[in-house]
């Protein structure tokens, strides 16, 4: 499609004589965000992106903000990674990022996104195209929360999830800060769908509980949840660099009905050794798989693959290689069976922090969202960044 602009041509013409002026070096990391706002990679080690923004626009240069660009509308254009920078349709621009910034309501479409936001687009050393949405907190939650859980679930529980999620996200942009972003839209980050996945009761648990955040000895940590526990919640020490009270498991007896809460899986060896290859693990001919020890809350810590070599690997590290929803928590069993590996567990995902089938049991039963916190993070405290 062609590139749609209302701005006289002149304007154009002027800007992209600008451009040579206002290159920078390639990889130059972007200017900090405010604090209230976070940066989210949507679209990672893409060769090509499409853009669309309903309303009036700025593009400009991220470290300057100097505008290169303004517009009306925007439809369907092709963004690509070009040696000297990015280019929008038919126009380069020789510097290694832009930022579009809407104005008023004006809406960004991002491939299959809708954004609120800023969102830049930045050339990789690799030469792909990296696109990150700098957001606002409160609104980058509300394009999370559906996403992790069910919008049909009690309040008390998407308030938990809320107070929860807006604590991690703020604690990652902290430690991220001189990155090109600070969170992924990911299973390994959070989950972020942008406008698409918003819900009247999903805002409405953000905005009750706006600025409300997760402090142990005043300080942010990462408040990492779960599907599901399977009767107890993980110590964060067993697979990260974290040792604090909030985070050292707890009991749960919550969960013994969630949808998650057993599970049970057939992986022939020939699935699990093209995986470990993949991951660099160079195996063979796979005869046994055997789990290594088990923690307090009953999960395995290692896994010993016997074979034409023997490798032993952290039980976590194994199922996420294997693949996490065939084995969906490190709390399992494990038998052998004419070159299958039969493994049942209990629970979905590392099991630290707030489990989240426990979470709505528990709203479920009157607990409001500080006692559900209180919870499972034993120990921190709830209060208000604004």
């Amino acid at each position: 499609m062609e590139l749609r602009y209302k701005t006289p041509i002149f304007i154009l013409s002027v800007c992209f004589l600008l451009f040579t002026s206002l290159a920078y070096a390639l990889g130059t990391p972007p200017p900090k965000p405010e604090p209230n706002y976070i940066r989210v990679a949507i679209v990672q080690n893409a060769r090509q992106l499409t853009l669309s923004i309903k309303g009036r626009y700025e593009i400009v240069s991220p470290h300057t903000n100097e505008v290169l660009i303004k517009g009306n509308s925007l439809r369907r254009a092709k963004v690509l990674p070009v040696r000297s920078g990015v280019k929008l349709n038919k126009y380069p621009f020789k510097i290694y990022a832009i930022k579009i910034k809407p104005e008023r309501k004006a809406a960004i479409f991002l491939n299959r996104y809708r954004l609120r936001g800023d969102l830049e687009l930045i050339r990789q050393k690799n030469g792909t195209l990296l696109a990150v949405n700098e957001i606002d907190i409160e609104d980058y939650l509300c394009g999370v929360l559906r996403e992790e859980v069910s919008p049909h679930w009690p309040i008390a529980a998407l308030k938990a999830q809320a107070v929860a999620a807006r604590t991690f996200a703020l604690y990652q942009n902290s430690v991220n800060r001189d990155k090109d972003y600070a969170l992924d839209n990911t299973i390994y980050s959070q989950v972020y769908g942008g406008v698409k996945q918003e819900t009247w009761r999903t805002n409405r648990a953000v905005r009750q509980t706006a600025g409300e955040v997760l402090t142990y000895n005043e300080k942010i940590f990462p408040a990492f949840f779960h599907a599901t526990c399977g009767g107890h919640t993980e110590d964060a020490s067993e697979l990260w660099d974290i040792n604090i009270p909030p985070l050292k498991g707890v009991s749960c007896p919550f969960c013994k009905r969630s949808p998650h809460y057993f599970w049970k899986a057939k992986i022939p060896f020939s699935q699990i050794k093209q995986k470990l290859n993949k991951k660099g693990y160079r195996i063979g001919r796979i005869s046994r798989v055997s789990a290594i020890g088990r923690n307090k809350s009953e999960r395995v810590e290692k896994i010993k693959i016997s074979g034409d070599k023997e490798i032993i690997i952290g039980a976590n590290k194994f199922r996420l290689i294997v693949g996490a929803n065939l084995i969906r928590s490190a709390n399992f069993k494990m038998a052998v069976k004419n070159k299958n590996l039969l493994v049942q567990g209990l629970g979905w995902g590392h099991g630290v922090g707030l489990c989240q089938w426990g979470a709505y049991f528990m709203a479920r039963k009157g607990f409001n969202y500080r006692q559900i916190l209180g919870y499972y993070y034993p120990g921190a405290k709830l209060t208000n960044e604004k």
